[in-house]
């Protein structure tokens, strides 16, 4: 259960896991609506530092149309942030919101149960129809076990 209001799945972005965790994805070049339920934890995919946020956050580098520049960081990563959303609003997000959030939230699906194959569809269904932007960003969710 959640121990704070979860998301809104209603919510543009927000996405639900067959375990029913929500996760919001972003592209944080879009800003935020001020009405808008801010996350207890965020995890930043971004070639650079982004900017300080009044929640906790962790950065992960991971260059736009690429993948992430530590793998084993990329792992444990999403793997906490998967772990904290059955209790938490967690957000993930990247610049546009589509490549580098879409392949998280499929990795995070393929942690939730989804099938690695189905990931990117799964995403792409509930999520955003352009998640997941480039064949090595497809590749890497299909690795992703």
């Amino acid at each position: 259960m959640q121990s704070e209001n979860p998301w809104n799945e209603s919510d543009a972005g927000v996405l639900r896991l067959p375990s029913g965790r929500l996760l919001r994805g972003r592209g944080l070049r879009h800003p935020l609506d001020p009405a808008a339920p801010t996350p207890a934890y965020a995890l930043y995919l971004l070639g650079r530092r982004p900017p300080e946020v009044p929640w906790e956050s962790h950065w992960l580098r991971w260059p736009d149309f690429r993948l992430p520049a530590d793998r084993a960081a990329a792992r444990t990563a999403l793997t906490e942030a998967w772990e904290r959303a059955a209790t938490e609003r967690v957000e993930i997000a990247c610049g546009g919101g589509r490549g580098r959030t879409g392949t998280a939230l499929a990795c995070l699906a393929v942690l939730d149960g989804v099938p690695a194959e189905e990931a990117v569809a799964f995403v792409r269904r509930g999520y955003d129809r352009h998640a997941v932007e480039t064949p090595w960003q497809r590749g890497y969710v299909r690795r992703f076990r």
